[in-house]
């Protein structure tokens, strides 16, 4: 699983050196980079471009896309937009959409102002139009276009094509772009044309990065003062509104968009960080439990200077925030903006906090609008318990002694169990067993304190924890602590592997999470310790993540000789065996991942035990076939090969790697698999109920092509012993699961477990499978583990737990 965006920060997407990830492995690229040939435009272009807004060491606070106008006459924008596209799109990826109005300027500019970031101290000049895209620091894709529809193109040949497209510049690695990419953008550089406006059709040789320098059509440029968006009170008379008010009783306020004034309440928290502002709660509630007594009120760059105690009449306009922006499926935060606010007394007593227990939250996670947004839905906090925590947006609440179920990370967070008879693992978690059952005591806690956790699953918050509920893009709901319990260790040990006998085979899988010579060292050697003393050096291994030679460099590096040498040193150093290795170099940027680094899925192999069987001929586009053989009933066209590598189904993916192996004598075939992730899921706490699952499409065709490709094996020799295995990204109970084993030619090994016990990855504390080892028919009463030392502790190498086979 790739790096990610803290919750407790403003949505800003993926941002230079993060990528942004609802629920696993980072999103993939689309084809293959293709030039784009649109006709160069004599007038408006655009003229600068800027993603790094609010990230850490910008002083500006949004980000910001600047036309220009090279022509004689201003430019009408009646009807145009500005619209975005992430630089390593999936199938599945979207255009954001702008909507612009008004005209540019002869000779001059048009600023839109889009998503704002966590940090920055300087607001833009006041912008032309505004929206709320977050866009990279560092690559994506901006195009004006003569339409206000989003866009559908995901290559640069096809963005080409489209008559609405009048410029289009990719910036970064970004696979859609005209030429080459610009380069230079940074969260301090923005990537701009010179003054003459120049339009080649190749943003290389067009935009170069720079300060960013952003003016609007008066000419206004960066450090100007905008307009204070809220009234100033004059009084301190409480306004008509209270805090139920603004909130309401479903999960838009009714007064969104709208100003308010003198709305009363208690701070009861302040974050000074991340996403600055402070809670207040009206002490006084309207006895109506589908509507909060809390709100957030929002100061963006600005420090909060009320303390919590004090009795305050707030000013600001109301606005629904969207975590992620809200094309990404997330709920929205009622929040107060572009606040004044008046202190009316300190020391105040807070309103007491509300205990969430075992029976508190409902055991139905969320109501159901067939696929739709529930947003419209009246509350029913007695039904779901996505609804009660709505409910209690913004309030106090706070929990006793609970069960850590999702160990704390470096974002400082931590989840919790609110129902410890929910679903328990033997070591402590929480087990996912389906998705109608998403396990709704689950809770996530962070501190808005900075006070660090270091808690693994089983251990125990004690104590009090105790703040204002709040919601972020990762995890949904929360509590931003205030008061924090303390951690008392559960006595959690990482697993252990058996030794297999000597008649046996061992065949195991792990994802390194991007493992490359760029790592420490001591990465590889806390991996090579797993591989030796937990995994019990396995025969085989197939491993999932390896990258190029140079990591996420992009420069067209495939090789990983490297990366691999690297490991299977440090594995010999801790008492491993000389592991010999096979694998396919991918085609550059063609199979996803981190952008440049090229992952791919690699065969370790203990030479004093098995023999791999090379046949040539195996090479990165070239597919591997069943061939039958007289000696041995069925034997590899090529070995390594790759399953139907040309395929649609694999397109910006990791395909497959299919080796022969022998053991004792006898023929082992090993298919070791990474299929794509879930990126652009919509989230399970989400707006939308139930969520679609968009990224299940492309796994399933994966699963079909595996699956195809072992029936062709078993036909032409029934008795063949096929071990398939890796990180597929799914549960053992999805589609693309079922389709994997369509007509029982393979076993999923996890299905043999008990329940609370079939899990290999914990995401938002439910302990989940996404790692699998599959086995044919042949193999007969295979001996199967998951091995948990990363995904249950807090000091992981790996966010995955590997899993090893034993069988004669």
């Amino acid at each position: 699983m790739s790096s990610r965006i803290p919750p407790s920060l403003r949505g800003k997407g993926a941002k230079a050196g993060l990528i942004a990830l609802p629920l696993g492995i980072a999103g993939s690229l689309i084809g293959l980079p293709l030039v784009a040939e649109a006709a160069p435009s004599p007038d408006a272009v655009i003229s600068e471009v800027y993603g790094g807004g609010g990230n850490s060491g910008a002083s500006l606070t949004n980000d910001f896309i600047e036309l220009g106008n090279a022509g004689s006459a201003p430019f009408d924008l009646s009807g145009w937009s500005v619209q975005y596209l992430s630089g390593a799109p999936t199938a599945n990826s979207k255009w954001q959409v702008t909507p612009l109005s008004g005209s540019v300027p002869a000779g001059g500019n048009y600023l839109v102002q889009e998503a704002m970031g966590t940090g920055g101290d300087t607001a833009l000049p006041t912008p032309d139009a505004s929206g709320a895209i977050p866009m990279s620091a560092t690559s994506g894709t901006v195009a004006l276009v003569h339409s206000t529809t989003a866009l559908t193109c995901l290559t640069a040949a096809d963005c080409a094509a489209d008559g609405t497209v009048r410029d289009l510049v990719g910036f970064g690695t970004a696979v859609v772009r005209e030429g080459s990419p610009a380069t230079g953008a940074s969260n301090t550089a923005s990537v701009a044309r010179g003054t003459a406006l120049a339009d080649t059709d190749d943003n290389s040789a067009d935009f170069t990065g720079g300060t960013p320098s952003p003016r609007n059509s008066t000419g206004g440029g960066s450090g100007d003062p905008s307009p204070s968006p809220t009234p100033s009170p004059t009084d301190t008379t409480p306004g008509s509104l209270r805090i139920h008010d603004i909130q309401g009783s479903t999960r838009i306020s009714p007064q969104n968009g709208k100003t308010v004034t003198n709305v009363p309440g208690v701070v009861t928290g302040v974050r000074s960080s991340g996403s600055k502002g402070y809670w207040i709660q009206d002490p006084d509630a309207d006895g109506n439990a589908a509507t909060s007594e809390g709100i957030f009120v929002y100061t963006g760059s600005a420090t909060p200077t009320v303390k919590v105690g004090d009795s305050v009449l707030v000013s600001g306009k109301v606005s629904e925030y969207y975590p992620g922006g809200q094309s990404s499926g997330t709920q929205s935060v009622t929040e107060l903006t572009g606040p004044k606010a008046i202190v009316l007394s300190s020391g105040n007593a807070l309103p007491e906090a509300e205990t969430i227990g075992s029976a508190t939250l409902p055991e139905a996670y969320a109501p159901q609008a067939q696929g739709g947004s529930i947003e419209s839905l009246e509350l029913k906090p007695d039904a779901y318990a996505l609804d009660w925590l709505e409910s209690r947006e913004g309030m106090l609440v706070q929990v006793g002694d609970s069960r850590v179920v999702g160990a704390s990370n470096e974002y400082n967070e931590t989840w919790i169990t609110t129902k410890p008879e929910q679903n328990p693992t033997p070591r402590g978690g929480t087990v996912l067993t389906g998705y109608d059952d998403p396990n709704s005591g689950r809770l996530l806690v962070t501190s808005v304190t900075g006070e660090q956790l270091k808690a693994d699953v089983g251990d125990t918050l004690a104590g009090t924890t105790t703040g204002p509920v709040d919601y972020a893009d990762y995890g949904g709901y929360n509590i931003q602590a205030t008061a924090l319990g303390t951690v008392v260790p559960g006595g959690l040990t990482p697993g252990v592997a058996e030794h297999g006998k000597s008649n046996e085979l061992s065949v195991a899988t792990y994802n390194v999470e991007n493992l490359d010579p760029t790592d420490p060292q001591s990465k590889f050697d806390r991996l090579a310790e797993g591989i030796v003393k937990n995994l019990a050096s396995p025969d085989i291994v197939s491993l999932e993540e390896i990258q190029d030679n140079n990591g996420a460099k992009d420069d067209g590096t495939v090789a990983a000789d490297s990366t691999i040498s690297q490991f299977v040193d440090a594995i010999k150093a801790a008492g491993g065996p000389a592991y010999d290795w096979r694998s396919i170099d991918p085609v550059n940027d063609s199979d996803g991942g981190e952008p440049g680094g090229n992952i791919r899925t690699v065969f370790l192999f203990n030479p004093e035990r098995v023999s791999f069987v090379d046949r040539p001929g195996g090479d990165s586009t070239t597919a591997v076939e069943a061939v039958r053989d007289d000696k041995k009933g069925v034997r590899l066209s090529v070995s390594p090969g790759r399953i139907d590598p040309t395929s649609d189904a694999w397109k910006s993916s990791r395909k497959p790697l299919v080796g022969e192996f022998t053991f004792r004598g006898q023929q082992v075939f090993v298919i070791g698999n990474h299929f794509n992730s879930k990126g652009g899921d919509q989230p399970v706490h989400g707006a939308f109920q139930p969520p679609t699952l968009g990224s299940e499409t492309q796994r399933t065709t994966q699963a079909q092509e595996v699956n195809t490709f072992v029936s062709s094996l078993l036909a032409k020799d029934a008795k063949a012993k096929v071990v398939v295995l890796g990180d597929l990204n799914d549960y053992q109970f999805s589609k693309p699961l079922t389709t994997l084993t369509a007509g029982g030619i393979l076993t999923d090994l996890i299905n043999t477990l008990p329940v609370n016990e079939r899990y290999s990855y914990v995401y938002d504390g439910n302990s989940q499978t996404l790692d699998h080892i599959l086995v044919s028919r042949a193999i007969k009463k295979p001996e199967y583990e998951v091995v948990h030392i990363n995904s249950e502790f807090h000091d992981q190498t790996s966010d995955h737990d590997p899993q090893v086979v034993r069988f004669k």
